[in-house]
């Protein structure tokens, strides 16, 4: 079972990487420093337990480097390069301890919900998108806040989860999956819903890191394709993100980010609400039009 999802992701990998730098010759992409930064540094943080995608979007919306209805999907090929080496250290290290039924599941449950949720994002009107995400943003706040405040669930120590409570974590991953398109993270939900269930923490990041890059492959090359996305920044941040990864799951492996993390949740915070104006000010012109 393991070795199929090294196989799968490895795959993914490749087609994922070659329809980018097809779609970046093309178009003659040429990543910033800005973006190759900012794909360093979300990505290292991601790898330590962070996360990427809320600081990845408030980084987009602050600068104004995306458009907000093309941030989500920006974001996803950006971070799906990068994601697939944590992945691939975390099946390495801790893949061969957790029950084989309950990974393969969650992963492909996620996977489904991703492309589920290509159409719904692609088809949603801008202010959708925004209110989306300022929703996510808030809820990645309140998570950094729970962490950092010793509130989230502190786990247990099993490798496997009883039947029925397989299918309920098989059943939340596709959710997941879908809502990964409009920006909100599978990490921290994940973590605490399995936490819950009483699986050692440590042992759901293969899943997360799994599930999200093959749902992020699947969803990056549908709007790579449809030229949906800004590919100079994707180019920049998978060129900064997987160096960064590697530094941080081989080299760093821990730092103390309590500090860190309650600027990056004022940060987040604000962007939430920034974005959530946005919306009722897009929602309230297309009424009047």
């Amino acid at each position: 079972m393991l070795n199929l999802l090294l196989g799968m992701l490895g795959l993914a990998a490749l087609a994922n990487a070659v329809v980018l730098l097809r779609a970046a010759a093309r178009q003659r992409a040429r990543p910033g420093v800005e973006a190759t930064a900012l794909g360093a540094v979300v990505n290292f943080l991601d790898t330590l337990g962070i996360g990427s995608m809320a600081p990845t979007m408030a980084w987009f919306k602050f600068r104004k480097m995306v458009p907000d209805a093309l941030i989500p999907q920006t974001m996803i090929a950006g971070l799906t390069l990068p994601t697939m080496g944590q992945s691939l250290i975390f099946l390495l290290l801790l893949g061969v301890d957790l029950d084989p039924v309950l990974l393969l599941g969650s992963v492909a449950a996620l996977l489904a919900g991703g492309v589920v949720g290509v159409k719904l994002v692609s088809r949603a009107k801008a202010w959708v998108v925004q209110a989306l995400v300022g929703v996510a943003l808030l809820m990645a706040a309140a998570f950094y806040i729970l962490s950092i405040l010793d509130l989230m669930p502190v786990g247990g120590t099993a490798t496997s989860l009883p039947p029925a409570l397989t299918v309920v974590a098989i059943l939340a991953n596709f959710g997941f999956g879908i809502l990964v398109n409009f920006g909100v993270g599978n990490y921290a939900p994940t973590l605490a819903l399995l936490s819950l269930m009483g699986l050692d923490p440590r042992l759901c990041f293969p899943i997360m890191a799994t599930g999200a890059s093959l749902a992020g492959a699947s969803i990056g090359i549908q709007h790579v394709r449809a030229r949906r996305i800004d590919l100079a920044i994707v180019l920049a941040m998978v060129l900064g993100g997987i160096p960064a990864v590697l530094v941080a799951a081989l080299v760093v492996k821990s730092l103390p980010l309590t500090m860190l993390k309650w600027l990056v949740s004022f940060v987040i915070v604000y962007t939430a609400v920034v974005m959530l104006r946005g919306a009722a000010r897009g929602r309230a012109h297309a009424q009047a039009a």
